[in-house]
């Protein structure tokens, strides 16, 4: 459907210094590079609930389901007639009109049904168990196309130091297109910061400036023979305006955001994690990568590892226990409570309303995913183990049609029955929004040309 041409102007793309142990304008010149957009989204949010989120209990109720097998959360009305929700998702209900929902997501291939791998997959839109590793959605996407944003990375995961968080890859791209991760352990918090996008504190503010009149002034002899050292110096003064830019800071700074704004997404930890993905979204950065799991704190006993792996006790009104048994899921809190599907509701419908208002949706394809569902019968500890072959996603935005459900699963949700997609037909589709010709292939460092999504079909329905 969309083309895209390359050309060979200079777009920065820019990787974690920190991480790969490289200096900061030595990245800047690994990753100048420009492309033509053709695509109808600009830029991608992605928002990852890790650990397998319930279908049945949110995306996709299942009300005639056996007694012993119900979710006890009831179908509700949504903005949409005929389209419904379950009570955990009150305030999304609202917003169905600007969301797609694919109840038909199912992996076709085995091997990718622990968290690690099922992250990996839905990361990358690869199985990762196939011939070569392929890298990251984000990572492509910021290889061929670069950023609006010049002074942040193209492509950031907040906060990206969670259980998962290892499951990004560069795969056989250059380690220059790595992800940046904010990191921070409660982003709520008013002290968090960004370490890794600032000057360190013994060259911040008028040193830093000092040691750049300085480089400048030793420079000048040599630059007018010198082409590479001319090139250098383009890269750092680069990064000499990222690590002193006003405009990185504030792209973090939640404080200065509203009281309002930051009231309507919710308290707490995902909240905050969301808003700074709109601001990133905002300030041009390419794609987006929300990654949350609420951290443990002293008011939450029990909840240690806060995301919807719910193998046992997951209808529970507070923890779901901290003692490990046979089905593993200590340490989390019922899917119904406020750190879980409250805060959840509560982020994801002010997300959408709030890109929306500011002009940001049109542009921004916006996708709620996880690596897979839970299953359709609670075990003997009232929890659902992992499940592949039925599970939910959701889009909206860059000319996604609101209020339409895509595909079904069966009474029980346990499998598809009507339009299946897997994990390869959403990388294709994030692809396509964004314009990327899936027919122009990558090469790999000894010449071998790869096709992005090639394994996978466009979901027709989204366009």
């Amino acid at each position: 459907m969309f083309s895209q041409s390359l050309s060979r102007r200079g777009m920065f793309r820019f990787g974690a210094a920190s991480i790969l142990g490289l200096s900061l304008p030595s990245l800047l010149k690994l990753q100048a590079r420009d492309t033509h957009r053709a695509g109808r989204a600009k830029n991608v949010l992605v928002i990852l609930e890790q650990g397998g989120l319930s279908h049945i209990d949110t995306w996709d109720p299942k009300p005639e389901v056996v007694a012993e097998h119900r979710s006890p959360h009831r179908p509700i009305a949504t903005s949409v007639t005929g389209m419904q929700f379950t009570d955990l998702l009150p305030r999304t209900a609202r917003i169905a009109h600007k969301l797609a929902v694919v109840r038909s997501m199912y992996h076709a291939k085995q091997g990718a049904n622990g968290h690690p791998d099922g992250t990996q997959y839905i990361l990358s839109g690869a199985h990762p168990r196939g011939p070569i590793e392929m890298p990251d959605l984000g990572c492509v996407a910021g290889h061929l196309q670069g950023s609006d944003c010049a002074y942040l990375p193209p492509y950031v995961m907040v906060p990206g130091n969670n259980e998962q968080g290892a499951s990004t890859r560069t795969g056989f791209l250059p380690a220059s297109t790595r992800v940046f991760k904010t990191g921070g352990n409660d982003l709520s918090d008013p002290a968090w910061r960004v370490g890794d996008l600032q000057a360190r504190p013994e060259n911040a503010g008028p040193r830093l400036d000092e040691r750049q009149r300085l480089l400048r002034t030793v420079d000048s002899g040599f630059a007018a023979s010198s082409n590479t050292l001319g090139g250098m110096d383009r890269f750092y003064e680069q990064a000499h305006d990222m690590l002193s830019s006003p405009r990185v800071a504030a792209a973090f700074n939640l404080q200065g955001e509203p009281s309002a704004v930051r009231a309507r997404y919710g308290s707490g930890h995902r909240g905050a994690c969301y808003l700074v993905g709109r601001k990133l979204i905002e300030a041009g950065v390419r794609f987006v990568t929300v990654d949350v799991r609420w951290p443990h704190t002293p008011d939450l006993p029990g909840g240690f590892n806060l995301n919807w792996d719910h193998h046992d006790y997951m209808y529970n009104a507070g923890s779901c226990g901290t003692i490990r048994n046979a089905a593993g899921g200590e340490g989390r809190y019922g899917i119904g409570h406020w750190v879980m599907m409250g805060s959840t509701d509560t982020a994801f419908a002010a997300l959408i309303e709030d890109l929306d208002q500011r002009g940001l949706l049109s542009d921004t394809l916006v996708c709620f995913v996880t690596e897979f569902g839970r299953t359709p019968r609670l075990n003997a500890f009232q929890g659902r183990d992992h499940w592949t072959n039925a599970y939910s996603i959701v889009f909206a935005g860059a000319g996604v049609p609101g209020g339409r459900v895509i595909g079904r699963s069966d009474k029980d949700g346990g499998y598809v029955v009507d339009q299946p997609h897997t994990p390869e037909d959403y990388a294709a589709t994030v692809y396509e929004k964004l314009g990327i010709d899936r027919q122009r292939p990558l090469y790999t460092a000894n010449r071998r040309p790869i096709y992005l999504g090639h394994e996978g079909e466009v979901i027709r329905e989204l366009f």
